[in-house]
């Protein structure tokens, strides 16, 4: 149950599947009812693109849909204006909300860019051909991301002692093949 009466609010039955997390509700912006969202990625374009978000109170498990009338980039968070969320209050009531987006109404990318999400589970191969596991998740380290690859039995809690972690630069991937659901990297066995 999300506070303040968000009226637009249809519930979890008629959520798409392909909900992303994308961030969180850090905060009220403002007196008339704006959020502050702290995106989960670098850039906010599936955030700012997408008109219905749908929200997950910490309270309760319960995704409710929103409009999002109007938002923009406010430093590193996004600003919005919510159908259902007339003012400060209602918007401080939201504190701690995720925020989820269907995969669908993200913007197409350009060649040769990818989301994150769909390189994880991808299976990592060298230029030899050798097995190096799969994408298990991604970082980043400020100048780049990094792929976090191990073996798709390694448990998450022994990822630590069994993963390679390989620059994702021009300079060792050389090859993403999403159809083939596969990544080439110039790295040894022995890195």
């Amino acid at each position: 149950m999300l506070a303040g009466g968000l009226a637009s609010a249809t519930g979890s039955a008629g959520a798409p599947e392909d909900l992303v997390l994308v961030g969180y509700i850090s905060g009220a912006f403002g007196l008339q009812g704006w959020v502050k969202v702290r995106p989960y990625s670098s850039t906010a374009d599936a955030v700012l693109s997408a008109k219905t978000w749908w929200l997950e109170s910490p309270q309760q498990a319960q995704l409710r849909d929103v409009q999002r009338l109007e938002c923009k980039i406010h430093g590193e968070d996004v600003v919005a204006r919510l159908s259902g969320v007339a003012d400060r209050n209602a918007a401080e009531a939201l504190k701690g909300t995720t925020v989820k987006i269907s995969r669908s109404h993200f913007p197409v990318l350009p060649e040769g860019e990818f989301y994150w999400l769909d390189l994880i589970g991808l299976s990592v191969e060298n230029l030899q051909g050798e097995s190096l596991g799969v994408v298990r998740d991604l970082m980043d380290n400020g100048a780049h991301p990094i792929l976090r690859v191990a073996q798709a039995e390694v448990p998450e809690s022994e990822l630590a002692k069994h993963e390679r972690l390989i620059p994702f630069v021009d300079n060792f991937v050389k090859e993403v093949d999403q159809a083939a659901r596969k990544v080439t990297v110039d790295w040894g066995l022995d890195y």
